[in-house]
């Protein structure tokens, strides 16, 4: 890992790390507000595929966090701007709710494949279609791999296990725009003009949220909470630079030690 210089940002993951669906973990709010009144810049990195950037800005309002629409960076953003970049016609396996953040793109005859969570999309007849198109060249994006992740009644089924079954039936390997991948990270910090090397990631997430980080060359705050299980520690190499039983106590540590 690179020298460390002065933190100047810290990054933040959103589901499982300040809310589960709409229940904040408790005592975010004001950790939040600790940080606030630190001298980083605080920006929110998420996942989320479930719904679009505007809902979920809505939601996190609801629940009482000082957060600006602005400060959220979503991987179903890095998807629009590949497919943009691309110039493909995607056939979207993405949540009705997340529709949203692709206005504008033309789904008409799709030559590629973008997948998310999507639940109610995942089922014989619409994989069948993806699989087909892949076979006949397009291109496998997947807006990211989750294993799994938390919901109030339990862990559940991410993308990860999909798009991985559509790899293996096509011999394609999936294009990853969410974290873990580097490029998300290091977009997050270039809109702050932070180095990785002065930034620090906080999640619930050992391998995406922690793992990309650290890859990426920051330091990464493992949570207890949201999808967190006992020994995801040992999941990341290097492991994480903390583990902390929950976001007030990430920021506790940010303010003492890396200030």
């Amino acid at each position: 890992m690179a020298t460390r210089r002065a933190l100047k940002a810290v990054l933040v993951d959103l589901s499982g790390t300040l809310h589960i669906e709409d229940t904040a973990i408790s005592g975010a709010q004001e950790a939040l507000q600790k940080l606030r009144s630190a001298p980083v810049a605080v920006r929110f990195v998420t996942n989320t595929t479930k719904e679009c950037k505007r809902t979920l800005f809505e939601r996190l309002q609801k629940l009482n966090f000082d957060i600006h629409e602005e400060e959220i960076f979503t991987s179903l953003t890095a998807a629009r701007n590949l497919v943009e970049q691309e110039q493909v016609r995607p056939l979207l396996l993405v949540d009705d709710s997340a529709l949203e953040d692709f206005e504008g793109i033309d789904t008409s005859d799709p030559n590629a494949v973008v997948i998310g969570l999507a639940p109610q999309h995942f089922n014989y007849t619409t994989l069948n279609k993806a699989f087909r198109l892949i076979l006949d060249g397009a291109p496998l994006i997947a807006i990211h791999k989750a294993r799994y992740y938390k919901k109030l009644d339990g862990l559940s089924l991410g993308p990860g296990p999909f798009i991985t079954g559509l790899e293996y039936a096509t011999d394609v390997k999936a294009t990853v725009v969410g974290k873990p991948e580097k490029p998300f990270f290091l977009e997050a910090l270039r809109s702050i003009g932070c180095q990785p090397e002065e930034a620090v990631m906080i999640g619930d997430d050992a391998r995406d949220d922690v793992g990309g980080a650290q890859n990426a060359g920051m330091l990464g705050i493992l949570v207890k909470t949201g999808k967190y299980q006992p020994g995801d520690g040992g999941k990341t190499n290097p492991p994480p630079y903390l583990i902390c039983d929950a976001f007030p106590q990430a920021v506790d540590h940010i303010l003492k030690k890396l200030l």
